[in-house]
């Protein structure tokens, strides 16, 4: 079976990596950047391309007809996009006679569309999944061909929910892609009424409101932890990031405290009250420590 593979992050390299040790799965060519201004995870696959000697097309910005041409030139089987920043057009979906296996991390049909893994961890999901799908004209709407469930534990941050979700895919690849050779593969049509969009993220999104309940700051902290952005806080008019915090118990001693209020300051430590309860800083920028009792 001839493919095409396209991506561009850090899944997309470690899925490459796997799929070029499946016996008769024939990799005809390689499609990737040499830098993004929009993957956190960003890695180029053309030095791996180089090393096994695949061809590989570079693209800057949205090239979809020089995508679509490249690959019509290769006559691939089928087209596999993990990591792609633009949806695929009508032209590229039908350029391959098996059609194009896309990668969402996410449970479809539920939670189609924008930064699965943040968004996830910041409504303080329970699961999620690993999802290989047949890409059409939609986002994340086309049949599933392999899914699996991936429990997000409470000490779960951006990154280790991010390996999770590789080493789950590293396992789907082989499977689904010999049975797909095989024709044995499986084609489930998702449920639309049951499906749910999640939108773009702004940088409001990652500003930390002490008015939130502790819960919520340490699920927002922890999605948005490396390889992404990083929350933020603003102290006498400046961003600071917040890497890590903790939960604390406080017990009814504070119930009558306004949020937003630092509680005790340990060299590099802050607890702060929040809406609901506190947490602890553990892991930040503060370039000037606040002082106990102060506000931020």
């Amino acid at each position: 079976m001839k493919l095409v593979f396209i991506g561009c992050v850090e899944f997309s390299y470690n899925a490459l990596k796997c799929l070029s040790t499946v016996k008769d799965a024939e990799i005809v060519g390689v499609i990737t950047r040499q830098e993004s201004a929009v993957n956190a995870d960003f890695c180029s696959l053309e030095k791996l391309a180089e090393e096994k000697g695949i061809p590989c097309l570079i693209v800057i910005g949205n090239e979809q007809a020089t995508i679509h041409s490249w690959i019509l030139s290769l006559k691939p089987d089928i087209i596999y996009c993990f990591g792609w920043s633009y949806l695929l057009n009508k032209d590229i979906l039908l350029s391959a006679p098996m059609g194009v296996i896309g990668y969402h991390p996410a449970a479809l049909p539920q939670n189609r569309g924008r930064h699965p893994i943040i968004w996830a961890l910041a409504l303080g999901l329970k699961n999620t999944a690993s999802t290989f799908f047949f890409m059409d004209e939609g986002a994340d709407s086309g049949d599933i061909v392999n899914q699996r469930v991936v429990v997000i534990n409470e000490d779960d941050d951006a990154a280790k929910l991010y390996k999770k979700l590789i080493l789950t895919a590293l396992e789907q690849i082989p499977e689904f892609t010999l049975q797909l050779m095989a024709g044995t593969n499986r084609r489930i049509k998702q449920n639309h009424d049951r499906a749910n969009y999640w939108r773009k993220r702004n940088k409001n999104d990652g500003c930390i409101d002490w008015r939130m309940a502790d819960v919520s700051i340490f699920n927002l902290v922890r999605a948005l932890s490396k390889p992404y952005v990083g929350a933020h806080c603003l102290y006498k008019g400046t961003e600071v990031k917040v890497w890590k915090v903790e939960l604390i118990n406080i017990g009814n001693d504070f119930t009558n405290i306004e949020s937003g209020k630092v509680l005790k300051v340990d060299h590099k430590i802050i607890d702060i009250k929040c809406g609901q309860g506190a947490i602890r800083i553990i892991d930040h920028e503060f370039s000037e420590m606040p002082r106990e009792d102060c506000y931020l």
